[in-house]
C-alpha cells in the first residue's frame, strides 16, 4: 500500500519513452529520438539502380537491360547467331535448305512488297539517315554541347562501313539467288536488310535523347522496328532475297548498332 500516495509515477528502468512527453528532446509525445531507428538511412541497401531504397524497398529498372555490361553480354548472341547461320548457308545445311523451302511457300510478287523493299535502297534510307544526323548535330550546337559533332560522326562512320562487311561476305559465301532473281550469286547476307538496319536504327538512336517524354521515344522505336520489318517482309516476300539472307544481316547489325550504342553512351551525354 506504500505505492499509493499522491506523488507522480515515476518512470522504471528500462521503460521505452516512445509515448512520453518531451522524451529526450523529441518535441513530440508520439516519438522518441533517443531510441535507435530499426532502419538507419545509411544502412539501407540500394536497389537495382543503385539509389538509396525504401521500407519496404521500391524496385527500381534493372540496370543489367541499359547498362554498359548488359550491352556487351547482348554482342555475344546476335555474333552467336550469325555464325551458325553463315555456316549453314556456306555448307548449304539442313538450316539452309529449310529456309529455301520456307521461301518457297513466302513468295508472292507484288506492289507492295516491292514498295517495302525499296525502302531499303541506299537512295531512300540514307538521306533519311543524313537529315537525321545534320539536325542533331545542329540542336547539340545550338545547345553548346562540347563534341557537339561526334554522334552524328560516328553514325555516319558506321553507315560506311556496312558496304565494306556486306560486299566481302557476298562475295566469300557467293549464296544464289530466290528463283525469281535467275542465275547469279553473291545474295548472303543482305546488303538492303544491313543499310535499312543501320540506317533507321543509327538515326533513331542519335535523335532518341532529343526526344522529350517516354511516349515520344517509344513511338520512334515502334516506328524504326516497323520500317525494318517492313523492308524485310518485302524483300522475302518479293523473291530479292532468303529469310536467311535477312536474318543474318539482322544479326550483323544488332551487334553494330550496339556497339554504336556504347559509343555514344561512353562520349555522350543526355540533353538539359
Amino acid at each position: 500500500m506504500g505505492d499509493t500516495g499522491s506523488r507522480p509515477p515515476q518512470l522504471r528502468p528500462g521503460r521505452a519513452l516512445a509515448h512520453t512527453p518531451g522524451a529526450s528532446g523529441s518535441g513530440s509525445p508520439h516519438r522518441s529520438d533517443s531510441r535507435t531507428p530499426q532502419t538507419p538511412r545509411g544502412a539501407r541497401r540500394p536497389d537495382l539502380d543503385g539509389r538509396l531504397g525504401t521500407t519496404p524497398p521500391v524496385p527500381g529498372r534493372p540496370t543489367f537491360l541499359l547498362g554498359r555490361s548488359g550491352l556487351l553480354g547482348f554482342l555475344g548472341l546476335p555474333a552467336l547467331l550469325f555464325a551458325l547461320i553463315t555456316w549453314q548457308v556456306a555448307a548449304h545445311g539442313p538450316l539452309a535448305r529449310a529456309d529455301e523451302r520456307l521461301s518457297g511457300r513466302l513468295v508472292h510478287p507484288d506492289r507492295v512488297s516491292e514498295l517495302l523493299a525499296d525502302l531499303g535502297n541506299v537512295t531512300v534510307a540514307v538521306p533519311v539517315l543524313a537529315v537525321v544526323l545534320g539536325y542533331v548535330a545542329w540542336r547539340a550546337r545550338a545547345a553548346g554541347r562540347e563534341h557537339w559533332w561526334l554522334p552524328s560522326l560516328a553514325a555516319a562512320a558506321l553507315m560506311a562501313v556496312v558496304p565494306a562487311l556486306i560486299v566481302p561476305l557476298k562475295e566469300l559465301v557467293a549464296r544464289p539467288g530466290p528463283p525469281v532473281m535467275g542465275p547469279g550469286t553473291g545474295f548472303y547476307p543482305s546488303g538492303h536488310t544491313a543499310t535499312a538496319v543501320i540506317a533507321y536504327g543509327g538515326a533513331a538512336l542519335v535523335l532518341i535523347p532529343w526526344l522529350r517524354g517516354a511516349g515520344a521515344r517509344r513511338a520512334l522505336l515502334v516506328g524504326c522496328l516497323a520500317l525494318n520489318l517492313g523492308v524485310a517482309f518485302g524483300l522475302v516476300r518479293r523473291g530479292y532475297h532468303w529469310p536467311l539472307d535477312v536474318a543474318a544481316s539482322w544479326c550483323l547489325c544488332a551487334v553494330l548498332l550496339l556497339l554504336l550504342r556504347l559509343f555514344l553512351g561512353r562520349n555522350g551525354r543526355q540533353p538539359k
